[in-house]
């Protein structure tokens, strides 16, 4: 036991090909690695010399789970550079269009990908087997945070009608009260979520992680022009890449994100709830308290009850923005472009979301950079696998190897949007 190679080759029940590696030589952890081999798609080199107008359509393609999370931080980009301001009913659709995909991902997640680590199951094809009422609740959740995508965005998948300044189309009243059954059905379903997700057994696994989200004066972020750390800092978006930079890692295809003068941090669910708790829609709060799950928060294991949290939210944010709608008279705020540099953020479901572009005097790209969450993660998983297995070292095999993959799930890792069976090799 004191002399052990950990290797998962294939990660299952993530978005992307990546494995594992961990090395324990005479009881003691000498190497991790979260090895990420997907080659890489080179989306900021093909941006250049493209027209602002389709960073929304491009950068949409890197993901089709979350690809509303690029088009908002892209436009956000975008609109920063032309000193534009979309806000009242058009920011409103943005936040409904966001609700819609938190809803979708998150219930992907926590159902399909996550819960059947702590329920037993090797996959969720099996756990439908046993529960198909369960499964067939979350298809249902995870349709209607589609069914709000297809609306404002013209389909479900890599959105069509999302444009910088707005949309190219905004709806009538009466196609989002269409909408309005089923988002109270589902957020009775998100609350019953939270309640089954806060009994499970959660490994025992407590870290001090610097926290780092965006930040809004009145709202849970999922749009904003802050960043703000547990450690105090608080910034704005265009002066992120003063404080974060990436770094080239050897074992990895994807580049690791640091914190400048600190090191790992950590973005997502746990961020969020712990630097925000007071910005949540009243009930997804009132279940958080009634469950004890409370700032602060530090096992990443319990963001599996984050994410349902943030279900129950997002569902209660969409009723109330369709509650309070009234179209607007335009669908874009019109804009002339110029050369400049522009700064966009915004919070996809994993996690914060940053994007810079240089534009010329017509306005086409000249240089982009994206930095998505699970590259500011990975320092952060791997931290985690050495604290897990150091303090559960004499674990059988086995269920180790079974933790370890569990650990690095809890970060919901988008490596690309492919899911692999997995192949555990020992040495």
């Amino acid at each position: 036991m004191k002399n052990r190679v950990i290797k998962v080759d294939t990660l299952a029940r993530v978005e992307g090909e990546g494995g594992i590696f961990i090395k324990i030589a005479d009881g003691k952890i000498t190497d991790t690695k979260v090895r990420i081999y997907e080659p890489p798609r080179f989306f900021e080199a093909f941006l250049r010399g493209r027209s602002y107008t389709e960073a929304p359509d491009i950068t949409a393609r890197i993901c089709g789970i979350c690809p509303v999370a690029y088009q908002m931080s892209s436009v956000h980009a975008m609109e920063d550079a032309f000193g534009a301001a979309v806000d009242g009913q058009l920011r409103n659709l943005r936040l409904l269009l966001y609700c819609g995909e938190w809803i979708e991902s998150h219930v992907l997640h926590v159902f399909l990908l996550h819960a059947p680590d702590f329920l037993g199951y090797e996959d969720a094809l099996l756990l439908a087997k046993d529960k198909p009422e369960v499964v067939k609740d979350a298809l249902r959740m995870k349709k209607i945070g589609n069914d709000i995508v297809a609306v404002l965005g013209g389909r479900e998948i890599h959105p069509i009608n999302v444009k910088v300044g707005g949309f190219y189309r905004v709806p009538a009243k009466r196609e989002l009260e269409t909408l309005v059954e089923d988002l109270k059905w589902g957020k009775e379903k998100a609350i019953a979520a939270a309640q089954l997700a806060a009994t499970f057994e959660f490994p025992a696994l407590e870290v001090d992680y610097e926290f780092v989200s965006l930040s809004h004066p009145s709202e849970y972020p999922m749009l904003g022009n802050r960043v703000v750390t547990s450690s105090g800092m608080d910034i704005a978006v265009r002066e992120y890449e003063f404080h974060f930079e990436e770094r080239h890692i050897g074992h990895s295809n994807a580049l690791h994100s640091v914190l400048k003068g600190h090191g790992a941090y950590h973005v997502g669910p746990l961020a969020r709830f712990n630097l925000n708790f007071d910005k949540l829609a009243p009930v997804a709060r009132q279940v958080a308290t009634d469950l004890r799950i409370v700032p602060p928060v530090h096992n990443p294991f319990k963001s599996i009850v984050v994410r349902c949290i943030e279900t129950v939210h997002a569902y209660e944010l969409a009723l109330r923005i369709i509650a309070e709608y009234e179209p607007p008279e335009e669908p874009a705020v019109s804009m002339t472009p110029f050369h400049g540099i522009g700064f966009g953020a915004s919070e996809a479901p994993r996690g914060l979301l940053y994007h810079r572009y240089r534009l010329d005097d017509v306005g086409h790209i000249m240089d982009a950079k994206i930095v998505p969450p699970t590259a500011q993660n990975l320092p952060t998983m791997e931290a985690d696998l050495r604290k897990f297995v150091t303090a559960n070292i004499d674990m059988d095999r086995e269920q180790l190897t079974w933790k370890v993959e569990q650990a690095v799930r809890n970060y919901d890792p988008c490596i690309s949007c492919a899911t692999h069976f997995v192949r555990i090799a020992w040495e």
